[in-house]
């Protein structure tokens, strides 16, 4: 049976987990003596990510399998191969029309049976869960913390950081520049003409430049959102 072995790591800091390059190729080429196939080929992909399928490597393995040149594809652990609930469905629809199985070292996984595809179907849409959870969990913390005047990234044009190097309070220069270009807005004044003003009164932007239309724009789009 001619297997393909396909191995991936995003970062060099996943060798210190288990999933270096050579620990999965020797879990593989392990799994392929128990299935009694022989790995024709060892796909790599080195520095790419699994949130899609646009990867070297990938587009070499799905060349193969569409000219019927494998019956099966072996990799270390499910996550190798994509974190998307999607794009494995894809993957293995176009797998099972070639007749070609996919099988998992970790998960212990064969979608040559009808469980084994129902049981990888059910681990991914769970794994893809957790994620956007722990995403909005993130969120909502961050959030949370900007309600309560907290310092949430970068500081606001209009606040500085307070004595306490946790909370932001206004800053008096910065809440007198963005008065300034509100009123003017109400006059009608054009981006660049704001942007003109501001320099007339002798004011500067937060890094001591002159004021240019990018940085009115980027206030003022700022503050439309926080109005919406």
């Amino acid at each position: 049976m001619r297997a393909i072995g396909y191995v991936r790591v995003s970062t060099d800091k996943q060798a210190d987990h288990g999933v270096s390059l050579e620990a999965q190729e020797a879990k593989i080429r392990a799994m392929a003596v128990v299935q009694g196939a022989e790995v024709v080929e060892l796909i790599v992909d080195g520095g790419e990510s699994a949130k899609n399928l646009n990867r070297p490597g990938m587009e070499r393995l799905l060349t193969l399998v569409d000219q019927g040149k494998v019956q099966t594809v072996i990799i270390a652990k499910l996550d190798r191969l994509t974190r998307s609930v999607k794009d494995l469905a894809e993957l293995l629809e176009r797998f099972q029309k070639r007749g070609v199985s996919l099988v998992s070292v970790a998960e212990s996984l064969d979608t040559g049976s009808a469980a084994g595809r129902l049981v990888i179907n059910i681990m991914t849409a769970v794994s893809q869960w957790e994620r956007e959870a722990i995403g909005e969990r993130t969120r909502d913390a961050m959030n949370h913390k900007k309600s309560n005047g907290r310092r949430v990234g970068n500081i606001e044009y209009g606040f500085r950081l307070g004595p306490d190097g946790e909370h932001l309070e206004p800053d008096p220069q910065e809440q007198a520049v963005l008065t300034a270009i509100q009123d003017l807005r109400e006059r009608r004044c054009t981006l660049r003409g704001i942007a003109l003003e501001l320099n007339a009164r002798g004011w500067r932007t937060r890094r001591a430049s002159a004021w240019r239309l990018e940085h009115v724009a980027r206030i003022v789009g700022r503050r439309r959102s926080a109005t919406k």
